[in-house]
């Protein structure tokens, strides 16, 4: 999907205590030309990127409300889709760099980060599948990533990674019960534990948000 062929729309998030503005794709044009291309191409990947969803919503509003976690510090977002969670961050952090693995999903976070006059945020391609071996952060944040039982060795094996590297993570993850054995392996590693409720078109979502790090 070309990103300069995509309108992109100022947005303004509002939530309790703060309100934040970011570009988000026009989702009646990107979901037409996504399955434009699943005529021609199969393998194309659905645009989750394009969307808020409730995960990002609660993980932005954690590091909001508790901002000491990430200040002064060196932040990375992996699969950060619109990058709402490591936008807010860089309002305390010493650094952020914003991450995913799809091109477009970069540019759009950057345009964000350019109008928010962000100079301690970049944004990067980083694929957890082949992530570079001396990649290093102090906090890494990660929402929603759970949701393909196929990634979850995978993902497991990355986040052991980062924790054995002496980086706090903070996830946030809707409670899904295909994605229960995934937190759940998590869990001995988990400092804190919070539930959040989190308004989503219409009806509420409970999000599961996460502190994990090494003692």
């Amino acid at each position: 999907m070309n990103l300069m062929e995509i309108k992109l729309e100022l947005q303004q998030v509002v939530r309790a205590g703060y309100s934040i503005e970011l570009f988000v794709p026009d989702a009646q044009e990107v979901q037409e030309r996504y399955f434009q291309q699943k005529k021609t191409k199969d393998d194309i990947p659905f645009p989750h990127w394009t969307r808020l969803w409730p995960s990002a919503f609660a993980l932005a509003d954690f590091i909001h409300q508790h901002s000491g976690i990430v200040e002064n510090k060196n932040v990375l977002e992996l699969a950060a889709g619109l990058g709402l969670p490591g936008l807010v961050a860089a309002r305390y952090a010493k650094s952020v760099c914003c991450s995913d693995y799809l091109e477009e999903s970069v540019l759009t976070m950057d345009r964000s980060a350019m109008h928010l006059q962000l100079s301690n945020l970049t944004c990067r391609v980083l694929d957890w599948n082949n992530l570079p071996e001396d990649l290093t952060t102090e906090v890494l944040l990660v929402s929603d990533i759970n949701y393909d039982p196929e990634q979850f060795d995978r993902l497991y094996l990355v986040l052991q990674g980062f924790l054995h590297k002496g980086t706090t993570i903070l996830l946030s993850s809707p409670q899904r019960l295909m994605a229960k054995p995934f937190i759940e392996r998590l869990l001995p590693d988990c400092k804190e534990q919070y539930e959040t409720l989190v308004e989503f078109e219409g009806h509420q979502v409970m999000i599961s948000l996460l502190v994990i790090r090494e003692p």
